[in-house]
Formats: C-alpha cells, structure tokens, sequence
C-alpha cells in the first residue's frame, strides 16, 4: 500500500527530510550554494562545496558527539554548518558556539602550523522566536570591541533566521534572501510556484521538492518525518495553552476553597497560583511522555530542570510500579 501524505504539493522544508533533502544532497547542492550566497557575508560567492560527513566526534570517547543537519566545506576554505532548529532550548546559543568549535578544531595541523585558520558560519533556520522584537528577524552576529563597535574577529559568524517574525508576502520580498525566506516559510502550502520567482534557482527548487516525483522509499521516509514534525509542533503549540488552561482550572477550584475559609480574594489568587504551578507540572508530564529533552521542557513549562529531572524519576517509578 502507497504511504499517505497530506494533500500538499510540495515537501515541507521544516522537516528533517525535507530539509536534507533540499539542502544536504549532492545532486542538489544548487541550492545550498544559492542559499548561502544570498545569506552569509562573503567577499566573494560560493562556486563550489563539498558535503563533509555530519556526524562529529569528540576527540576522545568520554566526549559528546554532535549530529549537524548540513556540514560542508566550500571552494574559498571556509566552512558552513546549517542547522533547522524546530524549538528553542535553554542553552540554545551555547549548543551553537559548541557547534562551531568543531570545524575550528578541525584546522589545527600536528607539524609547524602559524595558526590561520579558514572563515567558519553557523546557519540557524529557527521555528521560534529569540525575543518579543517583531522587525528584527535576521541576526548576523561575530566578535566586536565593545569599546570601539568594530569588528575584532571576522572569520566566526553565526546568522540566525527567526522565521515566525518574516511575514513578507511574495509582492513585498525585494531581494533574493527576502525571496529564500519566504520560500521556506511557505512551500508546503503553496500550490505552484509564484510568478514572482523568475530564477531558475527556484524553477528547479520547486520542480525538485514536488510530493509526485519522489520515489515510494522517499515518500515512505518523508511520511515519517512530517508526522514527527507534526507531533513536534502540535506538542510546542499546545503545551502552554494546555498548562494554562489547566493551571486556571485547578487555581479557580483551589481558590474557592481557600476562600470560604480565608476570603475568597486572598483564596482565588493563592489557589490560581498553585494551580498554575500544578498545570505546568502536568504540562511537564506529558511532554517527558513524548520523549522531549529536559531543556526544552524547562523552555515550554518554565519548571527548572532539577525540577523536571525529579518529575522524570518520579514518572518512571510510577510507570515501573504499574508494570508489577
């Protein structure tokens, strides 16, 4: 039986497969080169890259290892690693300088070596937010002198693309990059290419990320991928309407009681707030349910993460008792 795949026209670029497959393939290097072209600061374009393997070792066996979405090595030496971040994490801009320490590390050579080393960028397509600015969505960020503003080091860029703060329509995108951006915003809802999009970066990219023409092994693993999306997004979206909902309700049951004993004003904010804190414990529960990392629930339900590596314990036993 074929794999079903909801009714859209084109692959969606926020899953694991349909990023790679548009981004991290070599017969679809094109399009990365473009990409970056139009995002990083670069004296001269990218002609050429080689995909390097994304899988990185520490340098002995006790140390973490870490798994990037695209890793490549381009013509003019430098390095690029492209990261699609589904959902914020507590240390998120500390797992990127972590990141880029890796192919720094990688340049350093055994025998007499006077320490140059090639530009490195770290490439961020973020499914959430940095702050409440709504205007400011494209960060390019390197080592200043706070005293001067002037740049100190200029071969370590890190670009991040809060992309739920571009809201640019097809007619309102000026540039290539405004044009990059909306396309990986909205792909997976368009029905056919805009006319706006006249270079044939973007005939091939769109004929290339059709549903149709993807062979019955791909659709089989893009199924997969979009479901875990899916459940990713339904589970970010929801968590924090679902602790508040809970939260309220808990808090306004909690804060009658408390108020035909104590005055049902003193009662009702008392119980909301223990209540609020009982829904973000519940939040918390069910997201440990789903496999989610510790950080990124600490993110959502605003729980420590002591708190939550408690409530993880407690749920195993629970779960371990039931078993018995």
């Amino acid at each position: 039986m074929a794999p079903f795949v909801e009714e859209a026209k084109y692959i969606n670029p926020y899953t694991d497969f349909g990023f790679k497959f548009l981004f991290g393939t070599e017969c679809n290097k094109e399009f990365l080169i473009e990409f970056l072209n139009a995002l990083l600061p670069m004296d001269q374009k990218i002609q050429d890259i080689t995909y390097l393997n994304p899988e990185q070792l520490g340098d002995t066996a006790a140390e973490r290892k870490s798994v990037f979405d695209v890793y490549c090595h381009c013509d003019d030496g430098s390095y690029v690693i492209v990261e699609m971040q589904r959902a914020p994490q507590v240390f998120f801009k500390d797992r990127c300088v972590y990141y880029s320490s890796f192919p720094i590390r990688h340049q350093g050579k055994k025998s007499q070596w006077d320490y140059k080393l090639s530009a490195v960028y770290t490439v961020g397509v973020l499914d959430f937010k940095f702050d409440d600015d709504e205007e400011y969505y494209h960060h390019e960020v390197q080592l200043v002198d706070k005293a001067t503003g002037e740049v100190f080091y200029d071969k370590l860029t890190y670009v991040f693309l809060e992309m739920p703060k571009f809201k640019k329509e097809i007619n309102e995108c000026e540039t290539i990059m405004d044009k990059w951006l909306f396309v990986l915003k909205n792909m997976a809802r368009l029905l056919d290419r805009p006319i706006e999009l006249q270079e044939r970066v973007f005939e091939r990219l769109f004929r290339t990320a059709e549903i149709a023409k993807m062979s019955h092994e791909e659709l089989f693993s893009y199924e997969e991928s979009l479901k875990n999306y899916r459940d990713w997004r339904s589970t970010l979206d929801k968590a924090a309407d679902e602790g508040h909902s809970i939260g309220l309700a808990i808090g306004l049951e909690k804060g009658f009681e408390k108020g035909r004993a104590e005055g049902l004003e003193k009662g009702r904010e008392e119980g909301r707030a223990e209540g609020i804190a009982e829904g973000m414990r519940a939040t918390a529960i069910r997201m440990l349910s789903l496999g989610l990392d510790h950080e990124t629930i600490s993110k959502v339900s605003r729980l420590t993460i002591e708190e939550i590596k408690t409530l993880d314990k407690q749920t195993t036993i629970i779960q371990v008792c039931n078993k018995g």
